[in-house]
């Protein structure tokens, strides 16, 4: 059995906090055992190692993530690269290809997909494991898991059991889905035994590789990737789970929330309180998530979420922060980074009138990474150590660094550094506004930067 974790998401609902390059899975707001912080997809991939699962599993994301996931959850974690954002059926029909092609897993290779942050308790993944004899014993095409519902919720989509089912088995026929119904019908909805679709689905891996090479796809990993803008951009459950005939659900009658949004995470979080500020004694369920050095006070505020980040500030009553997400300019650029090395915080972003542009940001190495030897063809650097030691190399020639340092790195010139302690830099860039600033990277290991590029 393989398991595909999918990781996407534009990181608009939790909003300061989330952005389009941290989503929410990646936000540390929740505790482990041992009352660290830790990120929804942390906290998943440790269940999974306690069940048993994670060596059998991969994560499917786009390329954005890959170095926050391996921030968060090492470097060595299998990953499905999505060339793009394409919504659910596309990673899935990818992740298929890579299994096959890749991995040269068997088609009659069990393949169950699930959200990467799924906030449940550790047997929800021995529910997870029984999926593979269900397809066995019941011969359907696609086996799922469906949460016992608590109440009548309106967030939710829900599976809906055939009538004649036999309710001793241990999973059930499915007749149809309904998606997100209003409060009445959700009444209906669990007076007649349906259950929450937590989007956790199996099937043989035949299933998927067949339907690629009947609609004329690639079941290569690498053709299909370039192939990948190509394919319907569409969820799993419209392209398929819908069409299929035979279906079957598990029911889990155990603990199971969607923390997607800033109402049902709070409910999760362990601490009203995270980062500079103070709640006064007189506001109820409320919390304050600050990750500015600016602190805030809440006084006289009940049921009330405020988020603070570089990116924004946000105050709303809790039922109404899922509406975040259609409120929030779609064109902001993320001004916080969690990357595999450490942190990149945008402190400044001047545009003057004569077209040049001035980013000022506050970077953060790890001790014992470094940034990739690298240079940038239309940007010139000004470089400020504030805080650790490092070493340094500049066209091939050798320095050590360490606070109160100052470096100018002239445009087209190659340059890295290795922290030896924890690192932190000032890093002011400037250059023409209409040129492009990416940089040209020729190696990312300091053992390559060793090898290659110092003078003898």
């Amino acid at each position: 059995m393989k398991l595909v974790l999918l990781s996407g998401g534009s990181g608009k609902r939790l909003w300061p906090l989330s952005n389009d390059a941290r989503s929410k899975q990646f936000l540390r707001v929740l505790e482990n055992e041992d009352r660290e912080r830790v990120s929804m997809v942390q906290r998943v991939w440790r269940q999974l190692a306690v069940s048993g699962l994670a060596a059998s599993s991969f994560i499917a994301t786009s390329r954005s993530q890959i170095e926050m996931m391996k921030s968060q959850v090492g470097p060595d974690v299998p990953l499905i690269i999505e060339p793009e954002r394409r919504d659910t059926f596309p990673a899935v029909a990818l992740a298929s290809a890579y299994l096959y092609s890749l991995k040269d897993a068997p088609l009659d290779e069990t393949v169950v997909v699930l959200p990467v942050d799924p906030f449940v308790e550790n047997r929800f993944f021995d529910t997870v494991r029984r999926l593979d004899g269900v397809l066995s014993r019941s011969g359907a095409d696609l086996a799922l898991i469906g949460v016992a519902p608590t109440y009548p919720s309106g967030k939710y989509g829900y599976i809906v059991i055939r009538p004649e089912a036999d309710t001793a088995l241990e999973y059930r026929p499915v007749d149809h889905f309904r998606e997100k119904p209003t409060e009445s019908e959700a009444e209906r909805l669990l007076e007649i035994g349906a259950l929450w679709n937590c989007g956790v689905f199996a099937f043989r891996l035949r299933y998927m590789i067949e339907w690629l090479e009947r609609n004329g796809w690639p079941i290569h990993y690498e053709e299909l990737a370039r192939q990948y803008q190509l394919l319907p951009k569409i969820s799993f459950d419209y392209e398929v789970v819908e069409k299929s005939r035979r279906i079957v659900v598990v029911p889990y009658d155990g603990y199971w929330k969607d923390l997607g949004t800033w109402n049902t995470l709070t409910e999760e979080m362990p601490n009203r309180l995270i980062g500079k500020g103070r709640i006064a004694d007189d506001c109820h369920n409320t919390h304050l998530i600050n990750e500015t050095d600016i602190p805030v006070a809440i006084l006289g505020l009940s049921n009330v979420v405020v988020a603070a980040s570089p990116d924004g500030i946000l105050v709303t009553d809790k039922s109404a922060s899922p509406r975040i997400k259609d409120f929030i300019d779609d064109n902001q650029t993320p001004m916080f980074e969690e990357r595999e090395w450490g942190w990149v915080r945008v402190l400044d972003h001047q545009r003057y009138d004569d077209g040049r542009i001035v980013l000022t940001k506050r970077i953060g190495l790890q001790e014992g990474k470094n940034l990739g030897y690298r240079m940038y063809p239309n940007r010139e650097e000004v470089w400020t150590i504030v805080r650790g030691e490092g070493e340094f190399v500049q066209n091939g020639n050798y320095m050590r660094v360490k606070a109160g340092n100052v470096l100018h790195i002239p445009t087209k010139t190659l340059h890295s550094v290795k922290a030896l302690s924890d690192l932190e830099i000032i890093v002011v860039q400037s250059g023409i506004a209409a040129e492009p600033d990416h940089a040209v990277e020729l190696y990312d290991t300091w053992a390559d930067v060793e090898k290659h590029c110092l003078k003898i």
